[in-house]
């Protein structure tokens, strides 16, 4: 889903992988992705669709028991996207 609250761009990615249909996006502004297996992406497709989209912002949910200090390293060489993690339980 792609919202647009007064100019600013969220994406909200459902149960879903990267997707060539991603780079057609645009700019985001913030990104949500799942990150849970098996259904949803590892935290390497969450930091290669975060790669393509550029979020200022990329906020992974549905995450269960994936270990998402392997998101933050991932993404930590990629400036300007800011990873927040909020506690699920």
């Amino acid at each position: 889903y792609l919202f647009d609250f007064a100019g600013t761009r969220v994406y909200l990615a459902s149960d879903t992988e990267p997707t060539p249909e991603m780079d057609e996006l645009g700019e985001i502004d913030i990104a949500f992705f799942p990150m849970n297996l098996p259904y949803t992406m590892t935290p390497e497709m969450v930091a290669d669709a975060a790669k393509v989209l550029k979020p200022a912002i990329l906020y992974p949910y549905h995450y269960g028991e994936t270990d998402t200090s392997k998101l933050i390293d991932l993404l930590k060489d990629e400036k300007g996207i800011e990873v927040r993690i909020r506690k699920m339980k």
